[in-house]
């Protein structure tokens, strides 16, 4: 199991959102590269960047931000918002990004998802944003008409690397992870999935860490540990028991 910090990125700063609304954002670190490499300094081992302008623009906005990043850690980023063509995508893996999400496009092009996977098997991942179970695009601010496991089906053997499933209603509200849903979209593909929006104490990565969510990749931390209702030391070294003694 993964536990992936977040950052993300509004107007070059570090912030995070209440349920996707732009207008609700809370303003935690000014300094996006300073973030991270705190948290790299804490011991997690991937990190989760978002545009999020750019999922609104439906390009990179805060590309300067996510270099700085890139320059100041050496674990792998994985980055989503904005990444709605090839040209897009490939810059970004050019410039040392890891694992690129795929949102939106996912909803309106699917072609360019296949096509993407194909040509750079394992660095391409799916952002599967729910909200009432439909899927929200163009940075949440339109629900489209399909399920996410209705998407997440369209990508079973083309190569993506992972499904990130977020609960639009919890996320940034620290509700808890809605892991039925999620466990039931892992079990339904073969596509690794993780968990993201409403992580919010330690007692959910134990949950993590149970047996009914033992085909979860991973779960998305944000403002939690912004807060610090969730001790990153504590939680990394549950996981990492967990990995000994599985």
């Amino acid at each position: 199991m993964i536990l992936f910090p977040a950052i993300d990125l509004k107007n070059g700063q570090c912030v995070r959102l209440e349920q996707g609304d732009m207008a609700r954002a809370t303003v935690f670190n000014l300094d996006p590269a300073a973030q991270a490499r705190s948290f790299q300094d804490q011991g997690f081992t991937y990190l989760h960047v978002v545009d999020l302008d750019g999922a609104f623009a439906g390009k990179p906005v805060n590309a300067q931000a996510v270099e700085a990043m890139l320059k100041t850690v050496t674990m792998p980023v994985q980055l989503g918002g904005g990444i709605r063509d090839m040209a897009t995508l490939e810059a970004w893996l050019g410039k040392g990004i890891t694992r690129v999400i795929i949102g939106t496009a996912a909803v309106r092009d699917p072609a360019f998802v296949k096509e993407a996977a194909k040509k750079y098997p394992g660095r391409v991942a799916v952002g599967l944003d729910a909200r009432d179970g439909k899927v929200a695009v163009e940075g949440w601010a339109e629900t489209s008409t399909v399920t996410a496991l209705d998407i997440a089906k369209r990508f079973e053997d083309a190569g993506v690397a992972a499904i990130i499933f977020t609960d639009i209603a919890r996320d940034g509200l620290l509700k808890g992870l809605n892991l039925d849903a999620t466990i039931a979209l892992a079990d339904a593909i073969s596509i690794p999935v993780i968990a993201s929006g409403g992580l919010a104490s330690i007692d959910d990565v134990k949950a993590m860490l149970a047996p009914r969510a033992k085909r979860l990749e991973g779960a998305i931390s944000g403002r939690a540990l912004y807060d610090g209702r969730i001790d990153p030391g504590e939680a990394l070294a549950l996981i990492k028991a967990a990995r000994t003694a599985g």
